[in-house]
């Protein structure tokens, strides 16, 4: 299995990245969204982990960007959004994609993990 984590965040990015290659999962990271969506045109992820609000574009931004490569149905199965700003926009906005979104912080790190790795 192989991940993409999209998030400026350097502490929550390393974080997520040791956690889940603990869990024996190869894991790339991108601090920048404009910088993902070149690591996502080259390479293929089962998962893409993305936070909401990055400094340059959205996560939004990201998955639009995505549909060069994915179809909406995969982007539902491989996006997961992360973000501290879960409206009931942003909400709705995630299901048009057909994402889970997980709202920072987590209750529950390990059951993050496991959403975040579709366990």
């Amino acid at each position: 299995m192989k991940v993409l984590i999209v998030e400026d965040e350097l502490l929550i990015q390393k974080s997520l990245k040791k956690l889940i290659e603990k869990r024996g999962v190869e894991v790339a990271v991108e601090s920048a969204g404009r910088n993902a969506i070149e690591t996502i045109k080259s390479n293929d992820f089962d998962r893409i982990i993305c936070d909401l609000m990055l400094q340059d574009i959205t996560g939004f931004d990201v998955i639009e960007e995505s549909k060069f490569k994915y179809s909406t149905e995969q982007i539902g199965k491989k996006f997961v959004i992360m973000t501290a700003y879960s409206s009931s926009q942003v909400l709705e906005k995630a299901s048009q994609y057909g994402c889970q979104v997980l709202s920072k912080p987590f209750e529950d790190i390990q059951k993050a993990i496991d959403i975040f790795l579709d366990i």
